[in-house]
């Protein structure tokens, strides 16, 4: 694949999920080194830190080293949150998120019976890849329409969101996730942000907040009426008193925990 490719799908949202993006990034620096492609790459999802930590370690370690953190910290994720997922309970999740998956999956493959109620997260349909991950493993699960949100929640036993970013103050994960959270907490249902390290933006501590990527009006409704201003944001803010915990490859920590781990252990 030529670099433009790769980068077109990254724009495009061919490639989906903040860790899968970083991982083709990291893997963009085999066909190209040239410092002008790269930013056009990190310019290509501004709301995604993951991305630009990974390069920047890949750059100063090796692309290997690089993936292998993603490999590691998926398993040591997983194993953190299989453990509360419950037993015949039900878990509802919105977008797609590789990390809650990854949850999924081994909580499935240690025996546990649940099922989980997911969004199909308009306009680009991302629930459905969700769903379809779900059918593969069998995992029990009920596909709603993001407007019937709210008794998909209400059904529910916890929350497991994924996360695009996070700094000291707050989580941005795809739009609708306030939603959730704000819904969660009305219902009393635990919510917890599922999420690789390197999606702390360093930018962040340097009074620079993380950018909400805003996109094309054309995939809502290509043919609107030229008198209609389609908004189509792409992601939103978590208040970080609306979650229960940070699952990571650190395990299961508060989110003042999390950060204050974060701050030690990252340096890019």
């Amino acid at each position: 694949m030529k670099f433009v490719e790769l980068l077109h799908k990254i724009k495009a949202v061919k490639i989906q999920g903040a860790e899968n993006i970083a991982k083709a990034g990291v893997k963009a620096l085999k066909l190209t080194n040239d410092p002008k492609a790269i930013k056009k790459l990190i310019e290509a999802r501004p709301t995604e830190p993951a991305l630009r930590n990974a390069i920047k370690y890949a750059q100063k370690h090796s692309i290997k080293e690089a993936l292998e953190h993603f490999e590691k910290g998926d398993i040591e994720t997983a194993k953190a949150g299989a453990k509360i997922i419950p037993n015949k309970g039900i878990v509802f999740t919105h977008c797609h998120s590789s990390s809650v998956m990854d949850i999924l999956i081994e909580a499935k493959n240690q025996g546990k019976n649940f099922a989980v109620n997911n969004t199909e997260t308009r306009p680009l349909m991302q629930g459905r890849r969700t769903s379809n991950d779900m059918a593969k493993h069998k995992i029990e699960n009920y596909h709603f329409i993001d407007s019937a949100m709210r008794a998909a929640i209400k059904q529910s036993d916890l929350v497991l969101l994924g996360c695009d970013a996070i700094s000291p103050d707050k989580i941005i994960n795809k739009i609708g996730s306030e939603l959730v959270a704000e819904t969660a907490q009305r219902y009393k249902k635990p919510l917890y942000i599922c999420t690789d390290s390197w999606k702390f933006d360093m930018e962040s501590l340097h009074g620079n907040g993380t950018p909400i990527e805003y996109r094309s009006d054309k995939e809502v409704w290509p043919k609107h009426p030229k008198n209609v201003q389609i908004v189509n944001p792409a992601f939103e803010q978590i208040d970080p008193k609306l979650i229960k915990g940070v699952i990571s490859e650190y395990g299961l920590l508060t989110f003042k925990e999390f950060i204050k781990k974060v701050k030690k252990e990252l340096s890019f």
